[in-house]
């Protein structure tokens, strides 16, 4: 008898998850609603019906929906927040982020969603996101063409799909003032793009990425974009045997430099970047990192044409911290934009986490302090939610979590400047060079016989401490 009753509990719970499921599949909105036609694209209400703005409480608030330490109005270094961190949403990740990895399939179905690849849908998904910026309070977002609107069976039905979001987009923005961070091209997914988009060994693929990069170029200019970027996902190789790399690296800088010139054909004042990654999916990508775009941009003639999108979660891929990469691109006049996210040491591929680790922020923001900004770049949160997190709010929490990390990181950077002992300490450790003949050396004039004569004056060198452990407590002591 008991387990005829529990059969029947079974049973009972069976049917309100499938209808729960089957709600979230074809209503447009909220599951409250009465939803109609779960295809339509002209919804008008609510999409986080239960959120409201988020405010900034500061770092008492025990609320999870609103900022401890983001004070988007408040001047710190004298500039306000916002315009220090320019912070935007990517579209991809946010709102095309399914929760599904290679061992499992998708885990989000979210409200709005009739998990169809429609026009319809695109439009709902689009009108879905405003809210969220809104609701948010972030002015910028960044996105991909081919995330924002479905294929079609021609590059001119692609081509038009595309326009019919953009205008939404486009009315939208004017509606909320919110503007694109950057746009770019998907050149990656589609099966066409298997060997390479630029550096495809065939011609015609070539061309269609370079038609597509066109319409992603003039759609960005005409969202009023600041910038667009370049991430090669495929751009590299997966074996030498069967790879000419000078003729890909070759048709690589053709590409980029007939961008160039179409950039400056339409009008696009905004700047284009390059987004460096080691490898994943190809066992070996040409912008492996920020010092080897670098060299690929001198060789090339470019370096007056691109800067740097640093991810963080890409430079320790590669090997390197994000402090180091984004230190690396400062200092050569290549930092543009920064995709705020990490990776989890223990797993070996872009996991795209958010950024919550209050000293990387703080050396993150260091580097953008000293070089003045990002703008017109900022911090994208090329960042996505975990598999296992499948509530609404989960997406307002991730980035709330993320933007108050790097506004405590730049809190962190001001407690430093203020304090000036890490400063001084650098200041010291180099003090030597401010000598006479260190200016010489500086100044390129320290030839080998002039500094030969010196070392035969001052005998052995004493060489002082490093102390690098007071370097870290002060460091520390700021967190």
């Amino acid at each position: 008898m008991r387990g005829a009753k529990l059969l029947v509990l079974l049973v009972a719970s069976s049917l309100c998850l499938y209808a729960t499921i089957a709600a979230q599949e074809t209503c447009p909105a909220d599951l409250d609603a009465k939803c109609g036609d779960g295809a339509a694209d002209d919804w008008e209400g609510e999409f986080f019906p239960g959120i409201s703005k988020i405010k900034y409480e500061g770092p008492t608030s025990k609320k999870p929906l609103a900022y401890k330490w983001y004070n988007a109005e408040e001047v710190i270094l004298g500039k306000k927040m916002k315009d220090w961190l320019r912070f935007s949403v990517a579209f991809w990740h946010t709102f095309r982020g399914t929760g599904g990895d290679p061992f499992g399939a998708a885990t989000k179905a979210w409200p709005w969603e009739d998990g169809t690849n429609s026009l319809a849908m695109a439009k709902r998904r689009m009108k879905a996101h405003f809210e969220f910026m809104e609701k948010l309070g972030v002015d910028r977002w960044c996105f991909h063409d081919r995330d924002i609107a479905p294929d079609g069976k021609t590059l001119a039905e692609t081509n038009a799909n595309l326009d019919e979001i953009v205008e939404l987009a486009k009315q939208l923005q004017d509606e909320t003032n919110i503007k694109p961070l950057w746009g770019t091209a998907q050149l990656f997914m589609h099966p066409r793009y298997m060997h390479g988009a630029a550096t495809s060994p065939e011609v015609k693929v070539y061309a269609y990425a370079a038609a597509q990069v066109k319409k992603a170029l003039e759609v960005t200019h005409y969202l009023g974009g600041e910038n667009y970027v370049f991430w090669g996902g495929r751009e590299g190789y997966q074996t030498l045997l069967n790879t000419d790399m000078k003729r890909e690296l070759e048709h690589l800088a053709n590409f980029l430099q007939a961008a160039v010139d179409h950039k400056k054909k339409i009008g696009f004042n905004g700047i284009l970047l390059i987004e460096p990654k080691p490898q994943e999916p190809t066992k070996h990508q040409y912008d492996w990192d920020v010092a080897t775009t670098f060299s690929f941009l001198q060789k090339y003639g470019l370096t007056g044409e691109f800067k740097i999108n640093v991810e963080c979660n890409h430079a320790t891929l590669s090997g390197h911290s994000c402090h180091h990469e984004l230190e690396t691109a400062r200092i050569n006049d290549l930092l543009g934009n920064i995709d705020a996210n990490t990776g989890d040491p223990q797993v070996g591929w872009d996991t795209d986490e958010f950024l919550t680790d209050i000293s990387e922020a703080t050396l993150v923001m260091s580097s953008v302090v000293k070089n003045g900004g990002l703008a017109p770049g900022g911090f994208n949160f090329d960042a996505k939610l975990r598999r296992e997190s499948t509530d609404v709010e989960d997406m307002f929490i991730a980035h709330i979590s993320g933007m108050d990390t790097m506004a405590r990181g730049l809190r962190n950077v001001a407690k430093l400047i203020e304090d000036g002992s890490l400063d001084e300490l650098v200041r010291k450790r180099y003090q030597s060079f401010d000598s006479e003949i260190g200016a010489m050396i500086e100044a390129g004039k320290g030839d080998f016989e002039t500094l030969e004569k010196k070392v035969l004056e001052w005998g052995e060198p004493i060489v002082p401490s490093g102390k690098q452990e007071l370097a870290e407590m002060l460091f520390q002591s700021a967190l």
